[in-house]
């Protein structure tokens, strides 16, 4: 028999739901992990391949990443199995549908994710009015337009850089999906001297010695093309993306791009994780260890969710961006500064820092995962 509390340990996960709506084909897990420090922020996926356990993974990340970056929610995360390619009309009936079924979860506040944008989140705030990275025309600050989580990057790098051996200017940049975080890192990155050499996304890598231009880039995707479809480039496989040599790698994509097996593939100095979870820590240990300085994913790309909380406490976007840059580079450099007097591994520094937030906030609840107030949300 399957143990359905095969997740749990002493920081949740409070909750896992699954949803299943036939009439629409909805099929969804979500997942409330820990929200002794306030209700959950956190986005909702959609690929055909998610599972109940990437859910857990990636609420956990968020309730790390919350807690480091100081902000009053929790972690929670939705996956959604489907194609995030099919027509919008169909990806509506689903989005609307998980957030009917989820109406009483007022623990969790929806945000955008892989597969889902300010649009979708548009159609949960109509359906229950507990959404965030709304459009502007309702209020909101569409993070993945404005890059939020990319900007974030871009500061965790710029820092990360005091602690290496190279400058930005002229540096070599690869970036691994390119996407709403790959292509505002790449493209944030680029205005402080960096050069991209190297793209992948679902088609495919592409690589140019001699740079990108990241504008033209961007306008491939926003037409329906790929990176590969860029006039000049060398056509290489996805897995291609992993072999170029850079000074600064960023896996912007899936989780577990880098494993045990590939990790050693890596030429890179630095390593910025725009994605969640997207390396194993083994992974990560062999890098710490070959002297590869990787910034762990709820460090480096916590400026989606800052901007989520701030937009959710009625905040404006240009407030939101001046507190990322500030949270990034504080935590980048406290965590870094620790590294470099203790040679720990950079996730280790973190997760200490960050479960110990989590830890002391279950002190104050009667009920160490969940608060029981009223109006709790």
């Amino acid at each position: 028999m399957e143990d359905i509390f095969r997740f749990a340990d002493e920081l949740g996960p409070a909750k896992v739901i699954h949803v299943y709506e036939p009439s629409v084909g909805l099929k969804a897990v979500l997942v409330v992990d820990n929200v002794a420090v306030g209700p959950s922020i956190g986005g909702v996926r959609m690929a055909p391949d998610v599972s109940t356990e990437e859910c857990f993974r990636l609420a956990r990340a968020m309730t790390l990443k919350n807690a480091v970056a100081g902000l009053p929610h929790g972690g929670g995360k939705a996956v959604i199995y489907g194609d995030p390619k099919m027509p919008q009309e169909n990806k509506e009936r689903l989005i609307r549908a998980l957030a009917s079924s989820l109406r009483d979860v007022q623990e969790y506040i929806f945000g955008p994710d892989m597969g889902t944008d300010e649009l979708c989140m548009a159609c949960v705030h109509d359906e229950i009015g507990r959404a965030v990275g709304l459009p502007r025309e309702i209020g909101g600050i569409p993070l993945d337009e404005i890059g939020a989580t990319g900007w974030g990057v871009s500061h965790a790098a710029e820092v990360a850089l005091e602690y290496c051996d190279f400058c930005m200017e002229g540096a070599r940049m690869v970036v691994q999906g390119f996407g709403s975080v790959g292509k505002h890192a790449a493209r944030f990155l680029s205005e402080k001297g960096a050069i991209l050499i190297g793209v992948a996304d679902s088609r495919g890598t592409a690589y140019k010695p001699e740079g990108f231009d990241i504008d033209k880039l961007i306008h491939l995707k926003e037409n329906g093309m790929s990176v590969v479809d860029y006039p000049g480039a060398e056509v290489r496989d996805i897995e291609a993306v992993i072999d170029i040599e850079c000074e600064i790698w960023i896996p912007a994509a899936r989780p577990d791009i880098i494993d045990e097996d590939n990790v050693h593939r890596l030429k890179t100095k630095l390593v910025i994780e725009g994605a969640n979870i997207p390396i194993t820590h083994e992974a990560e240990k062999y890098l710490h260890e070959k002297r590869v300085l990787c910034i762990p994913d709820f460090i480096a790309n916590a400026g989606g969710v800052i901007c989520a909380a701030m937009e959710y406490q009625g905040a404006c976007e240009a407030a939101a961006f001046q507190t990322i840059e500030a949270k990034l580079r504080c935590n980048t450099r406290e965590i870094l500064e620790r590294v470099a007097c203790t040679g720990m591994v950079p996730r280790d520094v973190a997760m200490e820092l960050a479960v110990k937030r989590v830890k002391k906030a279950m002190t104050y609840r009667r009920w160490s995962l969940f608060s029981s107030a009223p109006g709790f949300v």
